[in-house]
Formats: C-alpha cells, sequence, structure tokens
C-alpha cells in the first residue's frame, strides 16, 4: 500500500525540501518506487534534482484547474525509482483564483489516487505556510513529519501547525496522522543545540525520531549539483543521518503512530 508523506512546517529555513529530496532518494535507492510531489511555488525540490519547469499550460498549476492529470506531470530522476511532479511558480497565487471552490482542498487528493498504485512512497514538499497548497498536501497525505531546526525559537510557531493539523483531521482527511518529528541543522558543539533538542524530546517525546540532521556543508552542496547527498556524498555525516532517518521512517510507516500524543501534549 502507499504511504504519503507531507514534510511541514510552517517556519521557513528549517531543512524542509533537503529532507524531501534526501529522504525520498534513500527509500528509491532501497527499491521503493518512490515520487515527490513538490508543491512549493518556491521549487526548490525540483531544482534541487535538476528537473526543468514544465510548460505553462501543462504544468503543476494547471492541474488544479483541470487542464492536465497528476500523472502527465510526472518525470524521471537521476536516481533510480525516484520520479517527480515538478513545481510551478505559477502556484503562489492559486488561493486567490480557486476562491472558494467546494472541494479545493481535495484536488490533489483525487489526482493523487488516479496514480498512488505506481508507487509505495509519496513526500510532498509543501510551503512554509498554512495556505491552499499546505492544505492539499495534508488532504492527500496518511503521515505528516516536521523537520525542526535546532535553533532558537524553534518551537515558535508550531502551535499553529498543530492547529492546522486538527483542522484537517475534523474536516477533510480523519486518517491523517503525525509520524514524528527530527531535529536538523544540528550542532553538537552547541549549548543551543542541545537545549532545543532536549525541549523538543521533552514536549514531543515519543513522537521524536532517534535520529538528527546534523549541520553538513556536504549537504549545503548537494542541490547545486543535482543530486541528494546519498548520491553526492554517501559516506558524509549527512548522508548516514539521513539513511539512518529513513530507516525510523519506514520502521514507523509499517507500524503506524497514532497523532494523539501530540495533541495531548500541546
Amino acid at each position: 500500500m502507499t504511504k504519503t508523506i507531507a514534510v511541514m512546517n510552517q517556519k521557513g529555513g528549517v531543512g524542509k525540501t533537503t529532507s524531501v529530496v534526501s529522504l525520498a532518494s534513500e527509500m528509491a535507492l532501497r527499491g521503493y518506487k518512490t515520487l515527490i510531489i513538490d508543491i512549493d511555488p518556491q521549487a526548490s525540490a525540483t531544482s534541487g534534482l535538476g528537473i526543468e519547469p514544465l510548460a505553462p499550460g501543462e504544468d503543476f498549476y494547471d492541474m488544479f484547474f483541470g487542464r492536465t492529470s497528476l500523472e502527465k506531470l510526472v518525470r524521471p530522476t537521476n536516481v533510480a525509482n525516484l520520479s517527480i511532479v515538478p513545481s510551478s511558480r505559477d502556484c503562489v497565487g492559486i488561493e486567490i483564483e480557486l476562491g472558494k471552490s467546494p472541494g479545493r482542498e481535495l484536488i490533489l487528493k483525487s489526482e493523487l489516487y488516479l496514480l498512488k498504485n505506481k508507487f509505495e512512497f509519496v513526500f510532498i514538499d509543501c510551503p512554509p505556510s498554512s495556505g491552499l497548497l499546505s492544505l492539499n498536501a495534508l488532504g492527500a497525505a496518511d503521515f505528516m513529519i516536521i523537520p525542526l531546526q535546532a535553533e532558537y525559537y524553534a518551537l515558535e510557531g508550531l502551535s499553529a501547525l498543530m492547529g492546522t493539523l486538527e483542522f484537517v483531521r475534523q474536516t477533510f482527511n480523519q486518517r491523517l496522522e503525525v509520524l514524528g518529528v527530527f531535529l536538523t541543522m544540528y550542532d553538537a558543539r552547541t549549548k543551543l543545540s542541545n537545549q532545543v533538542e532536549a525541549e523538543a524530546r521533552g514536549y514531543f517525546k515519543d513522537l521524536m525520531f532517534k535520529n538528527i540532521i546534523p549541520r553538513n556543508i556536504r549537504i549545503s552542496e548537494s542541490p547545486s549539483h543535482s543530486l541528494p547527498i546519498c548520491l553526492y556524498d554517501p559516506e558524509s555525516a549527512g548522508a548516514k543521518a539521513y539513511h539512518n532517518l529513513s530507516l525510523e521512517i519506514e520502521d514507523r510507516c509499517k507500524n503506524g503512530l497514532q497523532s494523539d500524543k501530540l495533541a495531548a501534549n500541546s
């Protein structure tokens, strides 16, 4: 059965897109047919894998208006078993253009339903907001994972994210669960990173993944080479961290994890 995972944090600059590309690539290299849906108008996942934007009139933006299908937008990448739906910068205005159209939050879910059996894992790279694009991602997802930067104010704004989660669960996707939370850009040499980790683990408890993504220059370099870190420098600390985190995610997807644990801590 396909597992669809939305990677989301309403705060920008937390390593969300890097995590999507890295984790999806790890799953693909283990033999899983994997798809990335780049729903962020910044299109960083698309450019980070060296994929060209699709032509206007037949891109992701047009899918929301029925001018093309999600299936027609799928493109192969240079990673075996990994495909991507490239984003469209035109999506930035989609909330205004769709207005209050009935079912507007479920457009992606309907499109994804038609091709889900072709993939075992689907990772959705969400924009750093709770707007219509993110709602579409959460409406289509089985799970949400949250990257948390090991910096001051890391937990700020998460109450709003939890509010968005609860809204989605109560209105159009009751099955949505939080699979877990993981730390990014972690520097074990600093007191701040250790403090953020302690605070996060105290708050999220069992929802925290054991593995942590370190601050690593090789991770930052890899998008400029159109490669995920696991191919750019598989022996780097960043590549090993994402590999281990992907194993945790794989295990939790098999076993499930009730997001009620998170609600109980909020």
